[in-house]
């Protein structure tokens, strides 16, 4: 029995488990073969996030830019064709919007307080081109109806703009006025009597004389786009059947917009300074040849440490003078700030820009 069971020993023995050192040294390693794979796949994820976010940006931006320019390279179509129309402030009545304003211009910026986003407001008409019509007879303010020399090109339907003589224009005493033609009689008379654009008397004290004109807007379209809640590009469409403004957020993660007007103040059709200062009457409008616009794109990820530890700026260059711009090295900058937004520093920004003639400015300045 002894012999039988001293036998077995050798076979025992080699059955046994590892020792519980083995044990945990195994533990560590695999713990740190798995810290090292997070870190890996963490640090991937994050360049991903990254570079997602960054191509989101690029993409909202540059749409968003496009859509801009094409807008506003319209701005003033069918409406400008005589430069001694320009600022004039425009007045109409809808039946169901009540009164409504704005000024005789292909573009209008509304400066934003403190740095906010700007507001660009453009202007044009569905005509191709339109001729001013000549009223031949006096159109007092109880008229229902302008004689004109000859109705052609006009139809029942369209919008035209009363604009009076005297062209020294005054929104408290000399103003444009809207009219919606609902019939025409004896091929020289554009009754504009009833009608959604037609509800009240609009003209000025002394109505429209002869010697006044009337421009044809055929259908007026009148766009408006700004910077909705700091995180998206908003475009506002007036609806000329209701007289309201239709709202469409076009491109999100937008986060700032800002405009200038390029004038020409020597006369020479080159543009010497930037700013975003309202014109103010016909002389100051006509100045006007191009809009310089700046929109910030931001990222879409939330970034878990601060990425921007400064507020984007806006890369003017020195060519020709901008107004309230600064040093940044050996270019001029305009900040474009952005931290209005919560945790803003947790996200990446792209700036784009673009400098856009207004042909239609250009067409009929000589």
């Amino acid at each position: 029995m002894r012999a039988s069971s001293f036998g077995h020993r050798p076979f025992a023995f080699r059955l046994r488990g590892v020792t519980l050192i083995e044990l945990m040294v195994g533990l560590v390693l695999g713990l740190v073969v798995v810290l090292v794979v997070a870190q890996v796949l963490g640090f991937a994820e994050g360049q991903k996030r990254v570079t997602t976010g960054g191509g989101d940006a690029q993409v909202n931006g540059a749409l968003a830019l496009y859509s801009l320019q094409r807008e506003i390279q319209m701005a003033g179509y069918g409406l400008i064709s005589d430069k001694d129309v320009l600022g004039c402030p425009v007045k109409a009545n809808h039946a169901t919007a009540g009164a409504l304003s704005w000024n005789l211009a292909p573009i209008v910026i509304t400066d934003g307080a403190n740095g906010a986003s700007d507001t660009i407001s453009i202007l044009s008409s569905s005509r191709a081109y339109s001729v001013p019509i000549a009223v031949s007879t006096d159109h007092p303010t109880t008229a229902d109806r302008f004689t004109v020399r000859s109705a052609v090109g006009v139809k029942k339907g369209d919008l035209v703009i009363a604009v009076p003589a005297d062209k020294n224009f005054n929104a408290a005493t000399n103003w444009c006025s809207t009219y919606r033609i609902t019939d025409i009689e004896n091929t020289n008379q554009l009754v504009h009597s009833g009608g959604d654009w037609n509800s009240a008397q609009i003209a000025p004290a002394g109505g429209y004389p002869a010697g006044s004109q009337l421009m044809n807007a055929g259908s007026i379209v009148s766009r408006t786009f700004s910077v909705t809640n700091g995180l998206s590009l908003n475009q506002q469409t007036l609806l000329l059947t209701t007289g309201g403004m239709d709202s469409q957020d076009l491109f999100p993660q937008i986060v700032n917009m800002q405009a200038l007007y390029g004038r020409d103040t020597n006369g020479d059709l080159q543009v010497d300074v930037y700013d975003n200062q309202t014109p103010v009457g016909n002389a100051a409008w006509l100045q006007v040849m191009t809009v310089r616009v700046a929109l910030v794109a931001r990222s879409v990820a939330y970034q878990k440490d601060e990425v921007t530890t400064a507020q984007p700026g806006w890369d003017v260059g020195t060519s020709v003078p901008v107004a309230g711009s600064a040093d940044c090295g050996a270019s001029k900058c305009l900040t474009l700030k952005v931290d209005a937004q919560p945790d803003w520093k947790h996200y990446r920004y792209s700036v784009y820009d673009v400098i856009i003639p207004l042909r239609n400015m250009l067409w009929r300045s000589n």
